[in-house]
């Protein structure tokens, strides 16, 4: 697909997008009120998420769910798609869920809104696997920890998996114990889901591991689900704080991203 021409998964066509990356955004936020539609290069940040997105190979639509009309209107002003959703959800997942359920697709990619210089070959990283086994129902990314005060960062997820790439762990914490050198990874939050699997993990309880670390991915593994851990050479900066956001401003001015 690509950006400008926006398929609308809504429209009740008879070829159902098989791949619908959904974007929760909301605009309010503890730490930077306001922030999908802070100005990138004269263009609103989520818009910029919504572009590279729709540019990702696989993805035959992409919507944002949001409750908030200003958030609304300026996916509209661009031609994006967006859906209004209830202002009670606990987690951007759980939002999703509810555009889901309406959308008659088999693949969900979760892009966070606050990524506006995602790669678009990392959504694809993250489809990948759903495609080459269909007993797997979820997947994310991962990526080696280079900056050792990362690893003792409580901010930053590391991941621990099997020989296979399935996770085994999600934590804060330090992991693995690194008694002697090795590499360490931390968990990029982009995500794919089986549509099925996703209405059935936004219905389970919370577990106490979850709820220990404040980590929602681990509800998955506390019930027996396979997580996918892809690892991914690429970056991508999160916009937090009002500083993140200048140091984004700062890499789109460059040529490379122009």
């Amino acid at each position: 697909m690509h950006a400008g021409s926006f398929a609308n998964p809504f429209l009740g066509t008879s070829q159902p997008s098989h791949i619908v990356a959904v974007i929760p955004a909301r605009y309010e936020s503890t730490r930077f009120p306001g922030k999908p539609l802070a100005d990138i290069a004269g263009r609103p940040m989520i818009e910029h998420v919504y572009r590279r997105t729709a540019d990702a190979r696989g993805v035959d639509a992409v919507v944002v769910a949001t409750d908030d009309e200003r958030i609304a209107r300026a996916i509209e002003r661009f031609g994006g798609v967006v859906r209004m959703t209830g202002s009670n959800h606990r987690t951007g997942t759980d939002r999703i869920a509810e555009v889901v359920r309406d959308l008659p697709c088999d693949i969900v990619v979760n892009v966070q809104g606050d990524l506006p210089i995602i790669e678009p070959e990392m959504i694809a990283e993250v489809i990948a696997p759903l495609l080459a086994d269909p007993t797997l129902v979820m997947s994310t990314l991962r990526q080696p920890i280079s900056d050792p005060a990362e690893f003792t960062n409580p901010n930053v997820v590391k991941v621990v998996v099997d020989p296979r790439d399935n996770a085994l762990y999600f934590s804060r914490a330090p992991i693995p114990y690194q008694r002697e050198s090795g590499t360490a990874f931390k968990h990029i939050g982009l995500y794919g889901y089986r549509r099925d699997f996703l209405l059935t993990f936004t219905a389970l309880k919370q577990t106490p591991l979850e709820r220990a670390e404040s980590l929602e991915q681990l509800r998955a593994l506390e019930h027996g689900f396979r997580i996918r851990a892809v690892e991914t050479r690429f970056e991508s900066l999160e916009v937090d704080t009002p500083e993140d956001l200048e140091r984004v401003r700062r890499r789109v001015a460059t040529p490379a991203h122009m």
